[in-house]
């Protein structure tokens, strides 16, 4: 039998004890690793570890250069890693004060650089210009409907007429007696929004349905109030219509209180219409509809001019991971978070379920000691809320994630972590604080991908590079939602939602580095409107606020 090249396998840092399969090895396949030579033990699918030494029971599982977990059972050389012998397992963290250098990646490229963005008066410049319709109660979702399907269809942002088509087609030839068997889904045409787009500067009409506003408690309603009041300050929302009930939790003079509270130089049109003072349910949505038209030819007045590539803020986030998540895509978008920070935008990493096992290198990245000390409350707090419930950070792994190799959730932490790069943390935001800092910030959220996109966008991020190795059909109503594969299987088989395939890493045919600067190369063309990432596209509009309970 051949003996495998490093073309099949890999070895992410020089003190692991674990090498990365990058394809499917056969059981008793020999390995030859530096002056090791052994056996796989078993069949090991592409994405999955096996192990370079045998492991007796409790001893450690290194990864990424740090403890990963721990050996449940003894595990023999050339072992597979399994949830049935390996136990999730990190360092202890601690603040220490550490002189941490960064080394700053050459940025020549793209010095001189600009966007084309929508300025707004407060100085902000955003990737995108929105109208943003905002509920302050669930009463209203259904309100909000009805003038979504009003606005949609006629002013050219419906992206479903596709399927309503397919389905005619399909009801008559029933009516007429064939047969629907032979019916072939591809006959779908591709999605055309924006094509008979009235206003052409006007990228989107948005709605914030959510199940909040009322009930719960207060506290709930002063989060929510906090999250929509971030919406309606974000960069790319240009005018907000508010729709109330009137006697919920939730006031819309609370809303607009946090408004100017968040930002005391707002100056945005924003409208507002309280049901339970209206005529009627009709008169409130034609009125609703008629002034919302009236502010949409006003925004469509203003058009892209040239901004740095500084005032770009950018979330990086993954969802959906795979084994090659930490090695392909992860990597590559660190890459461009530095290249961006270096250049000085913002960048936003969240998901503190998913730093656990990267809590200490973040934590040597910290600028000072208040910004490392308030990373590691937010942490143990939120920690020690999921194991009052029975739960913990260790329980974060999907079984999508452990299927295709990520055993652990330190595993999968570590992993995560590359999406930042190797640049200081200049800053930790509790969830919906505004990102104020050039430079890498934290934000608290949880690492649901709605949840956490979500989160994101409330602290700025005006592009969204989300990563994912088994495809995750996830976007956001204001913040353009990049998809970032890590191996190129995805790309062919769900194209219709990936942006970017850094499949060529695993191959060997592209460096991070590389994939790093096309991906900026990108961000670029989206800030300016040039390209229009597939979450957009798709109307993907997921957002979910976060009741700061227990959400992995």
């Amino acid at each position: 039998m051949s003996i495998i090249t490093n073309k099949s396998f890999l070895q992410i840092h020089p003190d692991d004890n674990v090498l990365v399969a990058l394809q499917d090895l056969p059981k008793g396949q020999k390995v030859e690793w530096e002056n090791l030579t052994f056996n796989l033990q078993e069949d090991v699918h592409a994405k999955h570890k096996f192990f370079i030494t045998e492991r007796a029971i409790g001893q450690d599982v290194i990864m990424y250069g740090v403890l990963v977990g721990k050996a449940t059972a003894f595990i023999p050389q050339g072992g597979l890693m399994t949830t049935e012998n390996v136990h999730h397992a990190s360092q202890d963290y601690a603040y220490r004060d550490v002189n941490y250098q960064w080394q700053v990646p050459d940025v020549s490229k793209f010095q001189n650089r600009t966007f084309n963005g929508y300025h707004r008066e407060d100085g902000k410049v955003g990737t995108a210009n929105y109208w943003l319709f905002i509920p302050t109660v669930f009463c209203e979702n259904r309100n909000l409907d009805v003038i979504k399907e009003s606005l949609y269809n006629t002013l050219g942002y419906n992206v479903t007429d596709k399927y309503k088509q397919f389905t005619d087609q399909l009801l008559t030839a029933y009516q007429e007696g064939e047969s629907i068997d032979a019916f072939n889904v591809d006959t779908l045409s591709s999605v055309q929004t924006g094509k008979n787009r009235v206003f052409k500067n006007v990228d989107g009409i948005k709605f914030l349905n959510h199940q909040g506003g009322c009930g719960g408690t207060r506290q709930d309603a002063d989060v929510l109030s906090n999250l929509l009041a971030a919406y309606a300050d974000h960069p790319n929302v240009a005018g907000i219509t508010v729709l109330s009930l009137g006697c919920q939790h939730l006031q819309t003079q609370s809303l607009l209180d946090d408004i100017k509270a968040r930002n005391p130089s707002f100056h945005k049109k924003v409208l507002i219409f309280e049901q339970q003072q209206s005529q009627s349910e009709e008169q409130l949505i034609k009125d609703a509809i008629l002034k919302t038209f009236a502010g949409l030819t006003e925004i469509n007045k203003i058009e892209r001019s040239p901004a740095p590539l500084s005032k770009l803020c950018v979330g990086v986030k993954c969802g959906g991971s795979d084994g090659f998540s930490g090695i392909s895509a992860n990597p590559s978008v660190g890459y461009t978070s530095d290249l961006l920070v270096a250049l000085g935008a913002k960048v936003l990493l969240a998901e503190f379920p998913e730093l656990c096992g990267a809590e200490q290198n973040i934590i040597d990245r910290c600028v000072d000691k208040p910004t490392a000390e308030k990373f590691i409350r937010l942490m143990q707090e939120y920690d020690a809320q999921a194991h009052a419930v029975g739960s913990g950070f260790h329980m974060n792994p999907s079984p999508g994630n452990i299927k295709d190799g990520l055993i652990t959730d330190a595993i999968k932490s570590t992993g995560a972590a590359k999406k930042a790069g190797t640049s200081p943390v200049v800053d930790v935001l509790d969830y919906t604080e505004p990102a104020t800092k050039p430079g890498l910030s934290l934000v608290c959220t949880p690492g649901n991908d709605v949840e956490a996109t979500t989160g994101k966008a409330a602290s700025g991020a005006t592009l969204i590079l989300f990563t994912t190795g088994l495809g995750t059909p996830t976007g956001n109503p204001v913040c353009p939602v990049i998809k970032i594969a890590t191996n190129s299987a995805l790309t062919n088989r769900m194209g219709d939602i990936i942006d970017i395939d850094t499949g060529a890493i695993i191959r060997g045919e592209k460096t991070i580095e590389e994939m790093g600067a096309e991906i900026l190369e990108y961000c670029i063309k989206a800030a300016s409107g040039e390209v229009t990432p597939k979450a957009v596209l798709l109307n993907q509009d997921d957002f979910i606020p976060w009741k700061r309970g227990v959400s992995l």
